[in-house]
């Protein structure tokens, strides 16, 4: 036992310490040791279970009690245990950001390291966790499909890794792309997980998208709208249709044109469709001649557009 260390000794802290001194020196040697920041995995596990039986109290007066009779239970004691003893395991199944804070630890998977819920490894094959990151791409170029070649780094061993991403055609913001077998490297034998890539889609000035369905708003003049009219409408693929408004045309009508929106990701060779929704602009300044004329409509025109308000007044 004499070469043996103390839980005490491996958070070098004294026998009385407090719980605030004992999550300092665990807080200081858990982000020297950790292995995201190229720390000894091994020393990590040590302090953690350290840590893990003096801060809770009931296994540390336990502790205690066995240092009292003479044994120095080190870091390896819930490997071995003794015949009487409680043995401990290392859990680490509580909350990590009380300790580490914002350091950029929260979102490592500890059970990596410990083996899961509680105790030690067991030497089962374990894949590795996804890793994630997202491609920026223009409204245009989500329309058509395009590529992007991103560069990331594995956590455990920091190597850099490039790969060339295909973005499909109808690409939707907020959409993602599964990398099978490139993400972090299993454990014991286990295959690595996968890289999940995002896709930022930027907004059109014009085109609204709504899955592969595409929308859009067309302005026209009072005299197109009472009139009728035809009118080029862009499409999203650089083409053009033609759209017949009809006399009578009322704000808001909106006119669909089958399989002129965006590419459907999720049924290939098919295309949502194009909704076109018509505006209707009133001219806020008008000439004296547009004025005498307007009037003039105006004095003639003996509908009843109000009829159904009026109907409801004193």
């Amino acid at each position: 036992m004499a070469g043996k260390r103390s839980f005490y000794d491996i958070l070098g802290v004294k026998r009385d310490a407090t719980q605030d001194e004992i999550k300092r020196a665990f807080r200081k040697l858990a982000q020297k040791y950790h292995p995201d920041a190229g720390g000894d995995e091994q020393k990590f596990k040590e302090v953690s279970e350290a840590y893990e039986t003096l801060s809770d109290p009931k296994k540390r007066r336990e502790y205690d009690q066995m240092l009292l009779f003479g044994g120095i239970p080190g870091a390896d004691f819930g490997g071995s245990g003794r015949r009487g003893y409680t043995t401990y395991t290392t859990n680490v199944d509580g909350d990590w950001s009380d300790i580490f804070g914002n350091d950029g630890f929260s979102g490592f998977d500890f059970s990596s390291i410990f083996g899961g819920h509680g105790g030690a490894s067991s030497g089962r094959a374990q894949k590795g966790s996804d890793l994630t990151l997202s491609i920026d791409v223009t409204a245009e170029e989500a329309f058509t499909g395009t590529t992007r070649k991103v560069s990331f780094k594995v956590p455990s061993t920091g190597e850099e890794q490039s790969l060339t991403v295909k973005v499909p055609a109808g690409a939707v913001d907020g959409g993602k792309l599964r990398y099978r077998g490139r993400g972090e490297y299993g454990r014991n034998g286990g295959s690595r997980g996968d890289l999940v890539i995002t896709t930022r889609v930027a907004e059109h000035p014009l085109f609204k998208r709504d899955g592969a369905d595409v929308r859009m708003e067309l302005p026209v003049s009072i005299y197109e709208a009472s009139l009728g009219t035809s009118v080029e409408v862009p499409c999203p693929d650089g083409t053009t249709v033609r759209l017949k408004i009809p006399a009578g045309t009322q704000d808001g009508k909106t006119f669909r044109f089958r399989d002129l929106g965006a590419p459907n990701v999720k049924r290939k060779g098919s295309r949502g469709a194009l909704y076109v929704k018509i505006r209707v602009k009133v001219p806020t300044r008008l000439s004296s001649e547009e004025r005498e004329l307007l009037e003039r409509l105006k004095d003639a025109d003996k509908r009843a557009y109000r009829e159904d308000v009026e109907r409801y007044g004193s």
